[in-house]
């Protein structure tokens, strides 16, 4: 083994400082990078060069043999025991499965891409009507996933905590599988999406294709066909989409006033959109969509002009899927 001071590796396994110590620094070198060459170097430890703290390799994991539980950021076992009763969400560095259903999962599955708010939401709902891709199969065929920041725990843009998109899964009751994004690290966005899928795999499944809540921005789609589902060699499936911009915005409003979840604005990013009465706090709903419209701002805020958190357990799981 490395030889380190008992000060050094004190008090924690895998990162040797809370996480919200290791911050980006432009002129530091990416520990992504730094914790392969110590790999490839056979090294059992690195020194992170934004904390200075000591942090396990991979290598040392390997030769423990297994989780720790502990949620290294290096663990090679997809944090199989961290245990969901110990706060699983705010400990795991990898990407890591944060609810499993009580019904398990079917073989094959639709990875679905969950920021936590009323669009990916109404895209699930819209999965698993008689016209979805779920239909027959309900919600053991469907895998929600959340990209969040390593270090604040929040969805990007969203102002939503990874906590609450756990609390969502769990009443639910739909797989979740995490993903936590350094922003020191040079790992591509794509990169960390394919370690998550091979998470979901690891439990038996196929992944069939990625599902996405986009509406109507062509150049999102692009993107996300080109070098998500193409960087993934999967197609990407669109349950609200519409190639008419807006023209199916009134029957997802309808639909979403049907489920009974309140979706509360948690982030606005124009002027116009608070103008028109969207403040964090507030209950989306008809009276805000109509006010939004008529200040000329997407109804939806599908250019981000807002974002919201859907409460789904503020319903039972029943009405707020329709299943």
């Amino acid at each position: 083994m490395s030889s380190v001071s008992v000060s050094e590796i004190a008090g924690v396994s895998g990162c040797m400082a809370p996480e919200s110590a290791f911050v980006s620094d432009g002129d530091i070198e990416d520990f992504e990078v730094m914790h392969e060459e110590s790999c490839e170097k056979g090294e059992e430890f690195y020194r992170d060069p934004a904390s200075g703290y000591l942090v396990m390799t991979r290598v040392l994991h390997l030769k423990r043999g297994r989780c720790c539980g502990s949620g290294c950021r290096h663990c090679p076992y997809a944090h199989v025991n961290v245990l969901p009763d110990k706060d699983t969400v705010q400990k795991i560095q990898m990407p890591a499965m944060l609810h499993i259903p009580r019904s398990g999962l079917a073989s094959e599955v639709t990875v679905l891409m969950w920021s936590g708010g009323k669009d990916s939401f109404l895209a699930l709902r819209a999965m698993l009507q008689p016209q979805g891709r779920l239909h027959r199969v309900g919600t053991a065929g469907v895998v929600l996933l959340t990209t969040f920041d390593a270090a604040s725990r929040m969805v990007a843009h969203q102002e939503v905590s990874a906590r609450e998109i756990e609390r969502q899964a769990k009443h639910l009751d739909v797989a979740l599988v995490g993903v936590p994004l350094h922003g020191s690290s040079a790992v591509g966005y794509v990169s960390r999406l394919r370690a998550a899928l091979k998470v979901v795999r690891d439990f038996g499944c196929t992944v069939s294709g990625l599902a996405c809540g986009d509406l109507h921005l062509r150049d999102i789609r692009k993107w996300r066909e080109e070098a998500v589902g193409g960087g993934l060699g999967l197609g990407v499936l669109y349950p609200l989409w519409s190639d008419c911009a807006g023209s199916n915005y009134l029957s997802l409003s309808e639909d979403l006033q049907a489920s009974g979840v309140p979706c509360k604005v948690t982030a606005v990013t124009t002027e116009d959109a608070k103008r028109a009465g969207a403040q964090v706090g507030t209950v989306y709903g008809p009276a805000l969509f109509a006010a939004l419209n008529e200040a000329g701002v997407d109804g939806f805020g599908e250019n981000g002009e807002f974002h919201t958190l859907a409460q789904v357990w503020e319903v039972p799981r029943e009405r707020a899927l329709a299943v």
